[in-house]
């Protein structure tokens, strides 16, 4: 089992990285996206809390859910390091990246340079394959529970909840609980204040856990 570092709040900063690939669910990636690139610093003058950027497997675009193309900033081999690592879900997680040995290893390598990592939907499908999910409680989309119990006895599966937080791991419900989550770990990280400051930005009803 991958062993992850625990999060602790040493800095204002953080790097995030988003993980893509083709049939990715568009909202599981673009929900964080959005809440961690509107986050608003905690004083005036400072820079953004959160630096995002993308990768795909080989940095060339894919192709997400619905025909949507996207350029990643990065592929695996050039990719830098990064304080918290977003891991979606989609057909392209379920159907074809749980079967991508290589996807699989490089998130399982990168687990132990982040500080914290987060699936969203499907994307703790992959989390599990790992096994960094075993022992722990997760969560992913409802239609997929009873799959991730049959193929992931070892992992204790949480229903009709937006996310569940394990410390360095949090992984969340289907497509828009992302968002749910993203705030989550703003406010884990910032405090409340700023993200109840940002939901409002966005004009989200945010509601606070």
């Amino acid at each position: 089992m991958v062993m992850l570092k625990e999060v602790k709040a040493m800095t204002d900063h953080w790097s995030v990285g988003i993980l893509l690939f083709d049939e990715v669910e568009v909202l599981d990636f673009a929900g964080p996206f959005e809440v961690f690139s509107l986050t608003e610093p905690l004083r005036d003058g400072d820079p953004q809390p959160f630096n995002v950027k993308t990768i795909s497997e080989t940095g060339t675009p894919v192709i997400a859910r619905h025909g949507l193309i996207v350029h990643p900033d990065y592929g695996f081999e050039n990719a830098p390091p990064f304080d918290i690592l977003i891991v979606p879900g989609g057909p392209g997680a379920r159907e074809r990246e749980i079967h991508n040995d290589r996807l699989i290893q490089w998130i399982g390598d990168r687990a132990h340079e982040v500080k914290l990592l987060a699936s969203v939907c499907t994307g703790a499908l992959l989390l599990a394959k790992t096994g960094l999910l075993n022992g722990k409680r997760a969560t992913t989309h409802w239609a997929s529970y009873q799959r991730m119990e049959e193929e992931f006895p070892e992992v204790t599966v949480e229903r009709g909840v937006k996310f569940v937080d394990e410390g360095s791991l949090v992984t969340s419900g289907g497509i828009s609980a992302g968002i749910d989550m993203s705030f989550h770990i703003v406010k884990r990280l910032l405090g409340t204040d700023i993200a109840t400051k940002t939901a409002r930005r966005m004009e989200y009803d945010l509601i606070i856990h």
